[in-house]
């Protein structure tokens, strides 16, 4: 069964070689590659066409996307165009493979089945080292990877980050995968695998090194400098989680609280808004009255959006709503 490898490729010269070679190393020799060319000006294009000459299950196609859009979704949808495998997954061009990671995806995803998704351990790597917030979403991910318990905290993070998942062909073809130009687009697949049913299987072994550079795009472009994805968040819990039946409350009052608020008006979901600090109880914000966090004492079967981020308070929150019978995942989401 071949497996189909995206690999959209930007001014990625210096990397590409070794991206390349590990690739050619797997132990699971089954594959195809659909390296494209995203619009580049240095000598990614000569490597790929030398690469493809090398090994004829290396494709090497230059984005023609009919109106010219640069970007990763034009080019993943370009890519999933031409890949022809069951299995599919998605590679950076500037990262590494361990020689095991595409064996052990596949043999998780045949003894699973249809309607999951494989992932696994990553591992940060930079020339001039690794910044602690990059430290800590590994660390995170790893956790979740031997926990499983990735859906549980979709609304945190993105739990299946782009360049380490494999698919099966026909769930990506139920989730509509790479049909739309949406950002950030590998959060918005999760969600949409999420959203039509799959699972997640994980492994604890290392299947990605995960290369940090400064000069990469998440870095360096303006739309990435927000990672709070609010937009993208709420849009997938009131198509996914939200139930109409259900008393709907916003938990938190600083500048995330007040823009889920503002979210959730503009898509007309009612919901009571609460926090715990006392000087704010009462208040009218945006016309809605702020709240103590005890009326959902009041509220049998609430479903609960968290907006505050500090580790401890999560900790106190999180201890009073299983209080109350409440489960992560199910009646309350963390939002940040």
């Amino acid at each position: 069964m071949t497996i189909s490898i995206l690999i959209p490729t930007f001014n990625t010269a210096p990397y590409l070689a070794e991206c390349l070679e590990s690739i050619l190393a797997q132990t699971e020799q089954e594959w195809e590659l659909i390296a494209v060319n995203n619009f580049s000006t240095d000598a990614s294009p000569d490597i790929l066409q030398a690469y493809a000459k090398r090994d004829p299950r290396i494709r090497f196609f230059h984005n023609d996307d009919e109106l010219g859009k640069t970007g990763v979704s034009p080019a993943n949808r370009f890519a999933y165009r031409q890949a022809t495998g069951q299995l599919i997954t998605r590679m950076d061009s500037d990262d590494i493979m361990p020689p095991n990671r595409l064996a052990l995806m596949k043999k998780m995803l045949l003894e699973h089945g249809e309607g999951h998704v494989a992932t696994g351990s990553i591992q940060y790597f930079g020339e001039n080292g690794v910044g602690e917030g990059f430290r800590r979403y590994e660390a995170w991910l790893n956790g979740l990877a031997a926990s499983g318990c990735h859906f549980e905290a979709i609304y945190r993070e993105n739990v299946l980050p782009s360049p380490v998942w494999m698919a099966w062909r026909s769930d990506l073809e139920r989730a509509a995968a790479f049909q739309e130009d949406v950002y950030p687009e590998d959060y918005d697949l999760t969600f949409r695998l999420r959203h039509v049913g799959c699972k997640i299987v994980a492994t604890t072994e290392l299947l990605h090194h995960w290369r940090e550079r400064p000069d990469r795009a998440s870095r360096v472009e303006e739309k990435y400098l927000d990672h709070s994805f609010l937009e993208l968040k709420t849009h997938w819990f009131l198509k996914t989680d939200y139930d109409e039946t259900r008393p709907l409350v916003l938990w938190g009052a600083g500048r995330k609280g007040k823009r889920l608020a503002a979210l959730l008006r503009n898509e007309n979901a009612p919901f009571r808004w609460v926090c715990d600090q006392p000087s704010k109880w009462g208040h009218i914000i945006d016309n809605v009255k702020m709240e103590s966090y005890v009326v959902l004492a009041q509220l049998p079967g609430a479903q609960v959006i968290v907006a505050v981020a500090a580790t401890e308070e999560q900790a106190v929150i999180t201890a009073y709503l299983n209080e109350l019978g409440m489960k992560t995942g199910i009646d309350f989401w963390f939002f940040c």
